[in-house]
C-alpha cells in the first residue's frame, strides 16, 4: 500500500494532523492505522482539560509559561514553552471550528478551571470528559474527508529503514513506511509512505497499575529505539497523585487534578491534611510533588492508600462538573457526600520520548513523531497539568506546516516483505502474559515514585535477561501482537531504568535515595 502520509495513533495529536492534512491538500492520501478501535487512546481518557491561557485580566501567557517551568523543574526548554503556550491561543479557534464543546459559566463564557501546578484558572474542559470530548468531535470531522483511510485494529509492528533495505546505506538513516499487521486476517502489509508521523501515545501499561488504557505499551518509542531513532528523559515518568485504590492490579480509575482544583482535601491515615508539611501550595502543588509526599504518608501511617476528602464541597456543584468520578465511586460504595475517596498515585505520564525538534521532525529522515511518544521540551522533569493536549495540538499542526511546504518524494524503490512471514511455531501465550506481569511487578515495585540504584541496576540485568527469551520467541514463532507489545515494554522499560541509573539529579518526578553509579559498589 502506498500513502502520501502514514499517521501511527489516532489521539489528538494523530487526528488533528490527518484533519488539516487532508483538509489542505485534497489530492494527498492520509492513512491513520490504529491497533484498537479508532477512538481508543490516551486521549479519550484524558479527564481535567486543556490549559490555555483566556482570562487576560488574571493571566496571562508569561504566567503559563513560568507555571510550566517550575512544574519542570526547570529543566524544560523556554523557547519550547514559550512557543507552545503563544500558540495555544490559534489552537483553541482549531478545536472551536472542530465543534469542541467547553462548559460554559452563567455569563455565556468558557468555564476555566484550576489544577495542581497552576496559579490561576486557565484549564478549559467538558465536565471530567474532555478527551472524549475531543476525540469524538475529531473522528466526526475525519468522516467528512475522504482522502483520509483509517484502518482500525491495525498493529504497527516496526518501521522500514534502511536496515530492512539490501544494498546501498546511508549516511542518515530514513523512514519509508512501516510494517503493518491486520489483527483480523493475520496478513502483514507494507505501508510505503512520503512521510511517517509516530503518535502512538504512552507507556502506561510497563507498570501495570496506571491510568492510561490498555493500548499503551510504548509502541512508538520501542520502534523508534529499534530504528535507532534518538530517545531522551525516559526516566521522567509522571505518576499522577490521585488514582483510585481498589486493591487490585492494572489500569486504575483516575480522580482528575480539577478534583482538587474544585477543593478536595487530601487526607492520610489519622484524617490528617498533611501536604502543609510538604509544600506551600497545599494539594495544588505540582503532581511530582503530592506524589511523592503521598508516598511518605502512607509509610508514615503505615496505611494502603491516603484519602480525597471532598465531603465539604457544594455537592449539586460537584455532581455536575465530574458525573464520572461521582458515579464510578458510588459503583464501588463511595458516597462522595459522606465517604472519602480512597487514593494512590498511578504511573500516567512519560514527559520523554523520541527526541524531536520543534516541527516534530525526528533524528530519522521523514520520521516525525507528537504527542506524549515524543520528547519537545515542554514537560522538562515534570508535566504541568492540561499542558498535553496543548502539546499534542501544536505539534501536530507544525508537522502539518512543515510538509505542507515540502515536497517529500517517496524513494523509488521496492520495498522488501516482510521477514518473519516463514515462522509458524505456535506461541504460548500464558508464557507472554505471565513475561508482562512480571515485568509490570518489577517496575512497579523498584521503579516507581521512589528508586534507588541497587533496585535499578538489579532491574536493569533482568529485563536484559528477559529480552533474551523474548527476542528468541519472537524469530521463532508465527506474529502475533502480545508479544509485540511485550518487546515494546521491554524496550521502553530497558530505556526507563537506564537513564535512572544515569540520571544524578532528584528533579520534577524523578527521585532516586541514592547515587552512586558504580555497580561494583553493591553487594549482592
Amino acid at each position: 500500500m502506498n500513502c502520501d502520509v502514514l499517521v501511527i495513533g489516532s489521539g489528538i495529536a494523530g487526528l488533528s494532523f490527518a484533519i488539516k492534512m487532508a483538509e489542505n491538500s485534497p489530492e494527498k492520501k492520509v492513512v491513520i492505522v490504529t491497533k484498537s478501535t479508532k477512538e481508543e487512546s490516551n486521549t479519550k481518557y484524558a479527564q481535567g482539560g486543556i490549559a490555555i491561557v483566556q482570562n487576560f485580566e488574571k493571566d496571562s501567557l508569561e504566567k503559563h509559561i513560568e507555571d510550566t517551568m517550575i512544574a519542570g523543574d526547570y529543566a524544560s526548554d523556554r523557547e519550547v514553552v514559550k512557543m507552545v503556550v503563544e500558540e495555544g491561543i490559534d489552537r483553541l479557534k482549531d478545536l472551536l471550528a472542530w465543534n469542541v464543546a467547553f462548559d460554559k459559566n452563567k455569563q455565556g463564557n468558557i468555564d476555566l478551571g484550576r489544577e495542581g501546578g497552576h496559579s490561576e484558572y486557565r484549564v478549559l474542559h467538558h465536565k471530567d470528559q474532555t478527551g472524549f470530548e475531543i476525540e469524538k468531535k475529531l473522528l466526526w470531522k475525519l468522516e467528512s474527508l475522504e482522502n483520509v483511510k483509517i484502518l482500525s485494529h491495525h498493529f504497527a509492528v516496526d518501521l522500514i529503514t534502511e536496515h530492512q533495505l539490501l544494498g546501498d546505506l546511508y549516511e542518515k538513516i530514513r523512514c519509508f513506511g512501516a510494517y503493518i499487521l491486520d489483527k483480523k486476517s493475520e496478513e502483514i502489509i507494507s505501508i510505503h509512505a512520503n512521510a511517517t508521523i509516530l503518535a502512538s501515545g504512552g507507556i502506561g501499561k510497563v507498570f501495570g497499575h496506571t491510568t492510561n488504557p490498555s493500548v499503551a505499551t510504548g509502541d512508538g518509542i520501542g520502534m523508534a529505539y529499534r530504528a535507532k531513532a534518538s530517545i531522551s528523559d525516559m526516566e521522567f515518568v509522571q505518576f499522577h497523585p490521585t488514582a483510585l485504590y481498589e486493591k487490585k492490579d492494572g489500569n486504575a480509575f483516575l480522580i482528575s487534578e480539577a478534583v482538587r482544583g474544585f477543593g478536595a482535601f487530601l487526607r492520610n491515615k489519622k484524617g490528617e491534611r498533611f501536604m502543609k508539611k510538604y509544600d506551600a501550595r497545599l494539594e495544588l502543588a505540582s503532581r511530582d510533588i503530592v506524589s511523592q509526599s503521598i508516598e511518605k504518608e502512607i509509610k508514615l501511617t503505615k496505611g494502603e492508600c491516603v484519602y480525597l476528602d471532598c465531603t465539604h464541597l457544594e455537592m449539586d456543584a460537584f455532581k455536575n462538573h465530574f458525573p464520572t468520578i461521582y458515579e464510578k465511586c458510588l459503583s464501588i460504595g463511595v458516597n462522595i457526600e459522606k465517604d472519602w475517596i480512597p487514593v494512590v498515585p498511578a504511573s500516567h505520564y512519560s514527559c520523554g520520548g523520541i527526541e524531536v525538534d520543534k516541527q516534530g521532525k525526528t533524528s530519522i529522515t521523514n520520521l516525525f513523531a507528537c504527542g506524549e511518544c515524543s520528547k519537545t521540551g515542554l514537560h522538562g522533569a515534570n508535566r504541568l497539568a492540561s499542558n498535553s493536549l496543548l502539546e499534542a495540538l501544536v505539534y501536530a499542526h507544525n508537522i502539518f506546516e512543515y510538509l505542507k511546504e515540502e515536497k517529500l518524494e517517496r524513494p523509488k524503490i521496492q520495498l522488501p516483505e516482510w521477514n518473519y512471514l516463514h515462522k509458524t511455531d505456535a506461541i504460548d501465550f500464558q508464557r507472554v502474559e505471565d513475561l508482562t506481569y512480571y515485568l509490570q511487578k518489577l517496575m512497579l515495585q523498584n521503579v516507581g515514585v521512589e528508586r534507588t540504584n541497587k533496585d535499578l541496576f538489579l532491574v536493569k540485568k533482568k529485563i536484559e535477561k528477559l529480552f533474551m527469551e523474548v527476542e528468541q520467541m519472537y524469530k521463532t514463532t508465527k506474529i502475533n501482537i502480545p508479544l509485540c507489545e511485550l518487546r515494546n515494554m521491554l524496550s521502553t522499560a530497558y530505556l526507563i531504568v537506564e537513564n535512572s541509573i544515569l540520571q544524578k539529579e532528584n528533579r520534577g518526578c524523578f527521585f532516586k535515595k541514592d547515587n552512586c553509579l558504580n555497580f561494583n559498589d553493591f553487594v549482592f
